[in-house]
């Protein structure tokens, strides 16, 4: 298979320059340990196995070392904790950068061990299923991200590369093995995609009884996606309690099947929503999971406005490993009801984005925007920005511009 750039590689160099050790996370066949191949293609290559305990990694940590002197790729170093002391130990006698290269596809767990053991000394990288300039090979330079962070309207005048595509990228997704799937293969990708690796990363991190149930659960989260979360909702949905339902929620997080945006406060606690938004990794696997087994099943239903926002929010936090510094991410929302999908602070600057699946959007869009600013008279907000299926960056209303989901600049 061809491989295509992706945007965390210049972030990965970077940090194979600064840290001995470098981690790469992201859920089951995201690219993570191509990535990897393909950047460093001098590194030998270890593939753990949750089962088989290969080349006594686990029984004999220092001596597998031995045998394996860096650099190494270590691919799936969730199925071999053991290994981390060792590698702090053996990292420390050495002054040499990029010395251990890791794959994880488990998030809280892995990080919790690898932030108490490798403290100083890992570089830490997120993937994501791969977004549309990575998918049309359109290098991470013509991403609109960093230059609207920047200065916004640098991107007036540019148009979106194709609109037409919207509804089969969303359909499709980003997973990098489905590149070369005609469309009618995609639902046997995903059937195959959970039974195997969903299913499978879950029980090796906690044994659930009835994976029927916990699979009705997988559907009715993908049909949350973008949404604040309620437990208790949640819970009653299946017929589990509140803690199983947050309980199960936590193992879709550790596997990159799932993530959440916190809420953004200021100062008025009282009158602001206090519940994260959480959003299934791949906005594909969330088609799958909600029966739409056509690009055309897409159109015109009930779930196209949460699975474009789930699509553009992740390709948004995918470009923001184009940025020199990571920034901060928050939902917004009153209980009055105005809110803000994203909120990025960067530079000391409050940046509001708004995501709607039309392609026409008017100053009623932005009211979320403007009651943000109302709200916060005295926060540095920049430029709002409406994301959408427009064909050209305008104006809408002050201070804010409509822009279209994949453009290119």
């Amino acid at each position: 298979m061809k491989y295509l750039s992706r945007l965390a590689e210049s972030k990965t160099l970077q940090h194979a320059e600064l840290f001995k050790v470098v981690l790469v996370t992201g859920a089951r066949q995201v690219g993570k340990s191509t990535l990897l191949k393909h950047l460093f293609p001098s590194y030998k290559v270890i593939v753990f196995d949750p089962i088989q305990d290969l080349h006594g990694a686990r029984k004999d940590p220092d001596l597998f070392l031995d045998s394996f002197p860096a650099p190494l790729i270590l691919d799936e170093i969730q199925y071999a904790p053991e290994l981390l002391p060792a590698l702090k130990r053996r990292v420390d006698l050495s002054p040499n950068s990029g010395q251990y290269l890791l794959t994880g596809s488990q998030n809280l767990g892995l990080l919790k061990t690898v932030s108490e053991t490798l403290a100083g000394r890992v570089g830490i990288i997120d993937l994501a299923p791969m977004t549309y300039w990575e998918l049309e090979e359109i290098p991470g330079n013509r991403c609109w991200l960093p230059l609207y962070l920047k200065d916004a309207r640098t991107l007036l005048g540019s148009e979106s590369n194709d609109p037409t595509q919207l509804h089969k990228h969303i359909w499709r997704g980003g997973m990098p093995g489905l590149i070369s799937f005609p469309d009618t293969s995609i639902p046997d990708y995903f059937r195959s995609y959970v039974q195997t690796y969903v299913e499978r990363d879950v029980l090796t991190i906690q044994n659930i009884r009835d994976m029927q149930q916990f699979d009705r659960f997988l559907g009715l989260t993908s049909a949350l996606s973008s949404q604040e979360i309620n437990a208790s909702q949640l819970g009653r949905e299946v017929g589990v309690s509140p803690k199983i339902a947050r309980n199960w929620l936590d193992l879709l997080k550790i596997a990159n099947q799932w993530w959440e945006v916190p809420p953004y406060h200021g100062n008025t606690i009282k009158r602001i929503s206090g519940k994260w938004k959480g959003y299934i990794t791949d906005a594909g696997l969330g088609c799958w999971l909600q029966r739409l087994y056509s690009s055309e099943t897409l159109i015109g239903s009930p779930q196209l406005g949460a699975l474009f926002e789930t699509m553009v929010v992740g390709s948004i936090k995918q470009q923001c490993l184009l940025l020199d510094m990571e920034p901060g991410v928050w939902h917004w929302r009153t209980r009055a009801g105005a809110e803000v999908d994203l909120i990025l602070e960067y530079g000391g600057t409050f940046f509001p984005i708004e995501i709607k699946a039309k392609t026409n959007p008017n100053g009623h869009d932005a009211r979320g925007i403007i009651a943000l600013r109302k709200t916060y008279p005295d926060l540095k907000i920049g430029t709002g920005l409406i994301v959408c299926a427009c064909k050209e960056v305008r104006w809408i209303s002050e201070n804010v511009m409509a822009v279209p989901w994949n453009l290119v600049m």
